[in-house]
């Protein structure tokens, strides 16, 4: 449950019911595997944080989940963006999506833009969200800072939006980092005000969170989490092999020279964390290789690894992006497949409400 100080948000409940107490049976698709929508905000090119952390567990659990990939480019209206920045931004971000390994086949990628049910929802949603709420939100508060005057109401509603963003396509899980934990709880907030007041309509999400390499921290503080915007401290996924040498030889250790996973050695631990990561061997197996070996041979290994790691990631990327015509060819179709499913879930909420 997610907490600010002492104002904690209502907990949601697991069933919906009508105001006469009766249960509602809506008519929603039925499901063979739990589905899980994950939204990408457009910002930058993502980095080996983004791809330990998240992208490459999407990649792989393609066949566990009935999964749905959203490049979010309404949420990046929240702050200022440069129109022509942005749609690059957001056609880099989807060929990135695909080349870490999402196959628009198993799982259909698209922009939120072009499924306008995501903005009609939003507004619904935005009817049954109290203000108590969203001035609970700690993201707004962080991001707005000192200006929260002259924010934009999108910053102030942007977790509304998001959740219509995961309740339009009956989602089961949401996976998000600690940052995000509890705008999937105000989600669920809004999921049993809704059914309570109208009939069971919409699924109650859950947060799904992952502990390993949710925190690669930064290269040169290795006491902060790794950053796109903080180009120092992150390994970028389109960066050449020169660079990643340049920025592992120069990453954060320490003065004791010996490899090993003590979380009080942060520099060497997070180096050790992405070796492990990407080697799939174990902390007893990466401390026996090097023992008796420095920094040096650890780290000309570890530059090994993630050029390895990354050069089929680069090739696929470069192809898709020189290839623009085939990229959105792509997020069309994604599109497509997932529009009448949205469609039917704002009808569904759009005659609990009386206005369809």
């Amino acid at each position: 449950m997610a907490t600010k100080g002492n104002a904690t948000l209502e907990p949601a409940k697991t069933e919906g019911k009508t105001k006469s107490g009766a249960q509602a049976k809506p008519a929603k698709e039925p499901k063979q595997k739990p589905r899980v929508f994950s939204g990408i905000q457009p910002t930058s090119i993502p980095h080996l944080g983004n791809y330990l952390g998240a992208m490459r567990h999407w990649a792989a659990e393609q066949d566990h989940y009935d999964s749905i990939f959203c490049v979010v480019n309404l949420h990046a209206q929240t702050v200022p963006q440069d129109p022509a920045e942005l749609r690059q931004n957001t056609l880099s971000l989807a060929a990135m999506l695909l080349a870490v390994g999402i196959d628009p086949q198993r799982a259909p990628i698209f922009i939120q833009s072009q499924v306008s049910a995501h903005a009609e929802l939003a507004w619904l949603l935005n009817c049954v969200t109290s203000l108590g709420w969203l001035n609970r939100m700690h993201q707004f508060k962080s991001k707005a800072g000192e200006e929260r005057e002259s924010a934009s109401a999108g910053l102030y509603t942007y977790p509304v939006l998001m959740a219509a963003d995961i309740l339009l396509y009956d989602t089961d899980l949401v996976p998000v980092g600690d940052d995000q934990r509890q705008h999937v709880e105000l989600a669920r907030n809004i999921v049993e005000r809704f059914n309570d007041r109208f009939g069971e309509t919409f699924v109650l999400p859950n947060p799904l969170i992952r502990e390993e390499g949710a925190r690669i921290m930064a290269l040169d503080d290795p006491t902060r989490k790794m950053s796109k915007s903080e180009p120092n401290g992150a390994l970028f996924l389109t960066d050449a092999p020169s660079v990643i040498k340049k920025k592992i030889a120069r990453a954060t250790t320490d003065s004791e020279r010996t490899i090993e996973f003590n979380p009080n050695r942060p520099g060497i631990f997070n180096l050790a964390t992405i070796y492990s990561l990407l080697s799939g061997q174990s902390k007893a197996e990466i401390e026996e290789h090097f023992a008796g070996k420095g920094y040096k041979e650890f780290k000309a290994e570890l530059t090994e690894l993630i050029v390895a790691t990354l050069q089929p990631i680069q090739q696929r990327y470069a192809e898709l992006m020189n290839d623009p015509a085939q990229l959105e060819g792509l997020l069309r179709q994604g599109a497509d497949r997932v529009r009448p499913r949205a469609e039917a879930t704002l009808h569904r909420a759009q005659t609990a409400m009386g206005i369809r």
